[in-house]
């Protein structure tokens, strides 16, 4: 994995992935496209959409553990922190060879730098929530936010999704 390239594409995907206005029946629209992808796949993941303070969807299917809402919980608490993916925090922190812990003072019981959480950036007021994945490893996690996005807002995934890591 070419770090400095990710967060190139990240960067990219997060400036591209910004939905035109949100309310509670948009994020609804999130979730749900999510939960249908991963029912489509049979993955074992848990789906949270929230403004920051306020949850507007989640689910968890078959085979996500009470550990997945955590892992949700704290990627969320990233997002919240960051304004930007829990992906990139830890990709920058890997490259810093560094924690949240010592970098920042922030607890690893509320806060993971793992892929799967995505800011929530509505035009012309920036992040305003979050949408986060877990269940799968850490760079699935934060894809699948990323496709389901692309789909959503009319985006090309295969131009905006990081390259796969057998390809690299």
């Amino acid at each position: 994995m070419d770090i400095t390239r990710d967060l190139q594409q990240i960067a990219q995907q997060e400036k591209l992935l910004v939905v035109p206005r949100f309310d509670a029946d948009s994020g609804w629209e999130v979730g749900a496209h999510l939960h249908e992808l991963a029912i489509d796949r049979g993955l074992p993941i848990a789906i949270d959409v929230r403004t920051f303070g306020h949850s507007i969807f989640y689910s968890a299917l078959a085979g996500a553990t009470p550990d997945n809402a955590d892992w949700v919980r704290r990627k969320s608490n990233s997002v919240a922190q960051f304004r930007c993916s829990s992906y990139a925090v830890g990709l920058r922190l890997t490259e810093s060879n560094s924690t949240l812990a010592d970098k920042f003072g922030l607890s690893n019981a509320d806060y993971a730098s793992h892929g799967g959480g995505f800011p929530l950036t509505v035009q012309g007021a920036g992040v305003i929530g979050s949408i986060t994945v877990s269940g799968l490893a850490q760079r699935d996690d934060h894809e699948l936010i990323v496709e389901a996005l692309c789909a959503l807002l009319g985006q090309d995934y295969a131009k905006l999704g990081l390259p796969h890591e057998d390809s690299e």
